[in-house]
């Protein structure tokens, strides 16, 4: 499996802070099944900045350490990038990394609370660069679980998401589970991973989350997440599906 969300790298943010709480965070994702990660520390977010150059330089580090140690997992780098008005600037003087080798891929974390009123108008300047947006964790924003119509129009006009697999198995209350199932149902992401930052209250769990899609949403729709993990790592295009509004009278009593 591809985890492509992972606080992994140590000492760079609020996942782990030592070289022996990665190693520990890296024996648990390879028991679990999970052959590559993306590390993908916080940047812009208000507290943590990792630019590009120093993500790369302490991804190899990591790698090195778990070759040592015979480990079978795969360290590649990665950013989890909060959206600000100068993140086109950021691209432009070569701090933000992308998810992808060719440079395609960014995450976009939004705040926890709300939309900013710029991010369509962004999100459409990111595009407009060749880049695809992927926004991270949305089952997770509170404005998205009051009005997630709003995601719609995000992902309409062609941004791709990214649910946490905690969120589907309901590690991050009600309101996120349902709304990370309602994402699945209405073709509203593409992606499950982990966001894992430790072994204890922010641990792996996506071959647990994979087997509750297949249980509930069917094989094709299975594979259609691990395949896109694939096709990211490959710079292709992600399959996505025709996405769909939330109805009014669903949505008035789903929270």
């Amino acid at each position: 499996m591809i985890d492509i969300h992972c606080h992994i790298i140590p000492g760079v943010d609020d996942g782990p802070g030592s070289l022996a709480e990665s190693i520990e965070m890296a024996e648990r994702a390879t028991a679990e099944g999970i052959r590559t990660i993306i590390g993908t520390p916080h940047h812009m977010n208000g507290q943590y900045n990792n630019l590009k150059e120093d993500i790369i330089k302490k991804a190899s580090l990591l790698n090195n350490e778990l070759r040592k140690r015979s480990i079978p997992l795969k360290v590649l780098p990665g950013q989890e990038t909060r959206i600000h008005e100068e993140m086109i600037e950021g691209y432009r003087k070569g701090e933000l990394q992308a998810l992808d080798p060719k440079g395609k891929y960014m995450f976009i974390e939004l705040p926890s609370d709300h939309m900013p009123r710029y991010t369509e108008a962004l999100l459409y300047d990111i595009q407009m660069l060749g880049l695809m947006p992927i926004i991270v964790h949305p089952e997770r924003n509170l404005e998205f679980q009051q009005r997630p119509n709003m995601l719609y129009k995000l992902v309409k006009k062609g941004a791709l998401t990214q649910i946490t697999a905690g969120s589907l198995l309901g590690h991050f209350g009600k309101k996120s589970k349902k709304l990370a199932h309602m994402l699945i149902e209405l073709n509203l992401t593409h992606y499950v991973a982990t966001d894992a930052h430790n072994v204890t209250s922010r641990s792996f769990h996506l071959s647990e989350a994979y087997d509750e899609i297949k249980r509930k949403y069917g094989v094709e729709k299975h594979y259609m997440f691990m395949e896109n993990a694939e096709l990211l790592l490959e710079s292709k295009l992600a399959y996505k599906e025709m996405p769909h509004k939330v109805e009014p009278k669903r949505l008035l009593g789903i929270f």
